[in-house]
Parts: structure tokens; C-alpha cells; sequence
């Protein structure tokens, strides 16, 4: 199996760890502070996956450091608007459409500031997303809601880190202002991820030392808060950005996120079995036409998967 399929693969078993992580994230909203949950969660997972980290964290040049902290920045920022808007919003399944729209942005940014070429299928997917998205508003006569605006804000910064996510997980060749090559090695999933997360950790507990109260979390806790913290942060943000950074280090193309147009999937019929969630007619056209933006901004790569899948297998290697 070549690289890229072990991409693919794993990059749909991301989708299912994100899927759950929505639902352990919105429980444990309902009992603290966003802000101070995902300083938690992610001073937890990144502490956790540091020790594990610590020989190859060791090696890593100081360029290779910056780049990872670089990534964790940007993700960090991006973590603080998708919490917001989860805590805000009624509806999981809507803001999981929402926040997708980074898949369909992650070629724009790779083209705008990366000068990365990109299919014409992109561009046809940008204005069905956006009508989309219109759909999805007219609910509140083209007043979003404020979890409505935290989602698309957080689709646009999470493009961003996608695409960065992916440069610093392979090596590339750069050319320097006086014309030099330079090499770029790549950062190793493990010790990227652990520091990305420890830096998402730390800018989410700035934030919220700045602007919360934590009183009467730390006072008075429910004993199931314990454990949704735990779920959120090794399994649905160590194990899952873990295996999505892998996923990216198999394959140097940005778009290869789009796979992860499935999570919305997972977690809107999640929230019908979880929360018990429902959808307007209006608001599932909106989803619809974002699914559709993101089939369609991946539509080549998806005609080579069906073409393969079709193909009928060699009878001489059947043996």
C-alpha cells in the first residue's frame, strides 16, 4: 500500500476521533469554562505526548522548533474560535458544516501565500460553499448567530494551520532571498504534535486566565468532569492530531485534508444520537451544498479512487 492511500486511511479514522472529540467537548463546556477546558485538554495531551516525545524533542534543530511553534500558534487561535462557537451554538451538527469550510479554504491559502497550483475544481467549490453558508444564516433573516461567526472565523485560521501543519511535517526546498536552496527538514509527527499542542495549551490558558473565572470550577467540580477532560485530551486530541499529523508527513500535497470533509458527517449523526440534535429543512440544504462544495473541490482526486477501485485486478498477480 503506498503512502498516500496510509494517508487517506488514517486521515478517515481522524474524522472518527474528531467526530467523538465534539461530543466530549460539549459536555465538559456544559460544566466549565470553554477556554479553561481547552487549556486542559491540551496542556494535558501535549504534556502527554511530550514525555513520549523527549528523546527525538532533543534533537530538533531550532528552525524546526519555531516551525512547530509556529503551527501551534496559529492552532491555538484557531482551537479558540471553534470553542467559542461550540459553546455558543445549538446545533453541533450545523457548526461541524461550518467549521469544514477550512477544507475548502486550505487550497486558497495554499495558493495565496505558498504560491501552491491549484485545480480549477477549487474555485468551482468556493461559491457553492458560500451558498451554503447563506443557507445555513437565513435562519436568523441573515443575522448570524455568534457560534455561526466563531465557525467560520475558526474554518478560515484552521485552513491556515492545515496547510502549515503539512510544510512542517515533510522536508522541501526552499530558495532564500539571494537565490540560495535550502533545506527544510521536516519535523518528526510525534515531537510537531506535541509541541503544537503544548503552544495551543498555553495560548488558551492566557486567554482564559485574562477573561474567565475559574472559581467555582475548581471548588466545586462535578465528578464526571474528571472524566470527559481525560477522553477530550488522550484520546480525541493526543491520538487524533497524532495520527493526523502521521497522516500529512505521508503525503506532501495541502489538499489531502480534504478527506476530512467526513467529520461533519460523523458528527451530525453523533449529535442525533447523542444529544438528540435536529436540523431545519433549510439548515440541512445549507450542509448539503457545503458537502457538495467539498466533494467538489476534491473531485479529481476522487475519479482516481473510483477509477481504481473499478479496475479490474492483474490475473497475473492474483496468484
Amino acid at each position: 500500500m503506498s503512502d498516500a492511500h496510509k494517508s487517506d486511511i488514517y486521515l478517515v479514522l481522524v474524522t472518527l476521533l474528531a467526530a467523538v472529540g465534539w461530543m466530549f467537548s460539549k459536555e465538559a463546556v456544559l460544566m466549565m469554562p470553554p477556554l479553561m477546558f481547552m487549556a486542559a485538554r491540551f496542556l494535558i495531551a501535549g504534556t502527554f505526548l511530550a514525555m513520549l516525545a523527549l528523546p527525538s524533542l532533543c534533537k530538533l534543530g531550532r528552525d524546526q522548533v519555531i516551525r512547530s511553534l509556529g503551527v501551534g500558534f496559529v492552532f491555538g487561535i484557531a482551537m479558540t474560535c471553534w470553542i467559542m462557537g461550540l459553546y455558543h451554538t445549538d446545533s453541533m451538527g450545523e457548526g461541524a458544516f461550518l467549521t469544514s469550510l477550512g477544507v475548502v479554504i486550505v487550497p486558497i491559502i495554499a495558493r495565496a501565500v505558498f504560491a501552491e497550483q491549484q485545480p480549477l475544481s477549487t474555485w468551482l467549490a468556493i461559491p457553492i460553499a458560500v451558498a451554503g453558508l447563506a443557507l445555513l444564516s437565513l435562519e436568523n433573516g441573515f443575522r448570524p448567530d455568534p457560534g455561526q461567526l466563531y465557525f467560520v472565523l475558526a474554518a478560515t485560521i484552521f485552513a491556515l494551520y492545515f496547510t502549515l501543519n503539512t510544510r512542517a511535517a515533510n522536508q522541501r526546498t526552499v530558495v532564500d532571498k539571494h537565490g540560495n536552496h535550502l533545506e527544510k527538514r521536516k519535523v518528526p509527527a510525534l515531537p510537531l504534535t506535541a509541541i503544537a499542542l503544548l503552544t495551543v495549551g498555553t495560548v488558551t490558558f492566557a486567554q482564559s486566565a485574562l477573561s474567565e473565572h475559574w472559581t467555582r470550577t475548581l471548588t466545586n467540580p462535578p465528578p464526571t468532569l474528571y472524566g470527559w477532560v481525560l477522553a477530550s485530551a488522550l484520546v480525541a486530541t493526543a491520538g487524533r492530531f497524532l495520527l493526523q499529523t502521521y497522516a500529512q508527513s505521508l503525503s506532501a500535497n495541502s489538499h489531502g485534508v480534504v478527506i476530512l470533509v467526513l467529520e461533519p458527517v460523523w458528527v451530525a449523526l453523533f449529535a442525533v444520537a447523542w444529544f438528540g440534535e435536529t436540523m431545519s429543512p433549510l439548515q440541512l440544504g445549507g450542509c448539503a451544498l457545503i458537502f457538495a462544495a467539498l466533494l467538489v473541490n476534491r473531485w479529481n482526486a476522487l475519479r482516481r479512487t473510483i477509477k481504481a477501485i473499478r479496475k479490474p485486478k492483474n490475473p497475473a498477480q492474483s496468484g
